[in-house]
């Protein structure tokens, strides 16, 4: 099979930190200059396909403007998720002054990263991941992409292998699509020697003896230990709400199940107004189905993003049907077998043939308690290293970390937040010296608001809005002890991805500069100048 060749540039067509689009035959190629040298990768993020031309370029490296992965515009490598993949890497030559850029004819974007064989001969450590979500899955790739060739297993209590959790109250439900979004398929686990098992639950932990027990009476023994067992739904404490029809939304069953119901249903209630039931009201609410959210807040994500920006999702909603009972509560359900009402304190009586609780999580670490000193919310703290103790690690939902930036020990309870731990771990269980230096991204798509959160902040002392909040077009800084520790943005990718790059740089502007206003894509060029 031959290649492909093609003059996509003039040789001083672009400036050093510039990329732009080329084709060869169709195929769309990131062309990009750094260090003065011309460099030919995948155009598309292999996550879900974001046109890389439209994200930042930052030190060699180019984040994507959709979900930010990040990736090496020298080599194409992994460097940040969500993404799993890497980037292909294709050949540039200069001739004169033309740039000439060489594919192969069956060329893709992306590629798997390249990763270690297992070789128990070499290596004959046993590494165990609890969990199979974000932060495990990472983990597991990562180990064999940063050299570990021994044993690693996987053990989860879900009934599948590792698979995309964000899809379940976003597209998948607004689909009605019940597959399973599985991150990778079983052969790949199989290449590369990753032992997933599922429907196991851990019930102990013996760190002395470095074993770990299972529901199914099987212990395994292991030489380092990742802990990344994630989070469970709290469940809502009032008369009859173990009904039929109520559910929570964590697994792919479950997202089955509140799709199966809501074929035939009428009346949907949602309970909580964060993210979960924020998404999945977008989801579900149409023609055929009306929605209603109910919560003790005066404005959705009021404690997350301030009222300003709750009220922009409230607006959002209402304007595409979606009903609200805000500074409400549940007080009861009734039906027979399955539920047909939803009482809330105030009196009001809601018609209900499908109700999703969504009124937050708690760590799943129960399992830990006669083993480990958790925090009172059941997270378990770890070092700058992802590590509890010797041997033991922490990643994702369940992890109390210590945020770089302030000094203080945070939980968050994001996806690729967790990926990201699970990298982190995966790296300092071969070889202890990689600290978390990134920045947490938060994204929601909720009817025609597309939303992006960096970095993170519980309470702020002013939240400084550049833009319109009426057209869905902002950006909002939450400033605390003089510093910008997080911003908001709808419809603003490109400026959260540079946003993003200043904050993990330590170059954000202070909140003077913001208030004269500030270009975050001109302020990360000029510091590449």
């Amino acid at each position: 099979m031959s290649n492909m060749k093609k003059t996509v540039a003039h040789v001083d067509e672009l400036a050093n930190n510039e990329m732009k689009k080329v084709e060869i035959s169709g195929q769309e190629i990131l062309l990009v200059r750094f260090n003065n040298n011309y460099y030919a990768l995948g155009y598309k993020c292999p996550h879900f396909e974001g046109p890389l031309s439209e994200g930042v370029m930052n030190k060699g490296r180019v984040r994507c403007p959709w979900h930010q992965a990040r990736f090496n515009l020298i080599t194409g490598d992994l460097e940040e998720p969500p993404s799993l993949n890497a980037l292909s890497k294709f050949e540039v030559r200069i001739n004169g002054k033309d740039v000439i850029v060489e594919i192969p004819e069956d060329a893709k974007a992306s590629r798997v990263p390249d990763m270690a064989e297992y070789r128990p001969k070499h290596d004959d450590r046993t590494f165990l991941i609890l969990g199979a979500g974000a932060a495990g899955n990472a983990a597991a790739e990562a180990l064999r992409q940063f050299g570990f060739e021994g044993r690693i297993r996987m053990v989860t209590k879900d009934k599948h292998r590792p698979y995309d959790r964000t899809q379940l109250s976003k597209y998948r439900m607004r689909t009605r699509n019940t597959r399973v979004p599985s991150l990778r398929s079983e052969k790949f686990y199989s290449k590369h020697q990753i032992e997933v098992q599922t429907e196991t639950k851990s019930t102990t932990v013996d760190r002395m003896e470095k074993k770990v027990g299972f529901t199914n009476g099987e212990t395994i023994t292991y030489d380092k230990l990742l802990i990344a067992t994630g989070s469970e739904p709290k469940k809502l404490q009032v008369p009859q709400a173990n009904l039929g029809n109520i559910y929570t939304l964590r697994t792919a069953e479950d997202a089955r199940k509140i799709i199966k119901t809501a074929e035939n249903a009428s009346n949907a209630v949602i309970v909580g107004a964060g993210f979960i039931g924020m998404e999945t009201a977008a989801s579900l609410s149409n023609d055929d189905l009306k929605v209603t959210v109910v919560a003790p807040e005066e404005t959705p994500f009021e404690k997350t993003f301030g009222q300003q920006i709750g009220n922009v999702f409230k607006k959002e909603h209402t304007s595409n049907g979606v009903n609200f009972e805000l500074e409400n509560k549940v007080k009861q359900f009734e039906g027979e077998e399955n539920v047909d009402r939803v009482i809330l304190q105030d009196g009001t009586e809601l018609a209900a043939d499908l109700v999703l609780v969504g009124i937050g999580v708690n760590p799943a670490t129960d399992f830990l308690d006669e083993s480990f000193d958790l925090n009172a919310d059941g997270s378990i703290t770890v070092d700058e290293y992802m590590k509890v103790e010797e041997d033991i690690y922490a990643a994702g939902d369940i992890a109390r970390f210590k945020d770089w930036r302030t000094g203080t020990h945070i939980r968050i309870e994001h996806w690729r937040l967790a990926q990201q731990h699970g990298r982190i771990a995966a790296r300092n269980m071969i070889e202890e010296g990689t600290t978390y230096r990134s920045i947490p991204l938060f994204w929601t798509n909720q009817f025609d608001l597309y939303f992006r959160y960096v970095g993170h902040v519980t309470e702020w002392d002013e939240l400084i809005i550049r833009g319109d909040l009426s057209k869905k077009s902002f950006i909002a800084y939450y400033e605390k002890d003089g510093e910008i520790l997080a911003t908001a943005g709808a419809n603003k990718n490109k400026e959260i991805a540079a946003i993003a790059e200043l904050m993990k740089m330590d170059k954000m502007p202070k909140p003077r500069k913001v208030k004269e206003g500030i270009d975050p894509v001109k302020q990360l060029k000029e510091l590449q100048q």
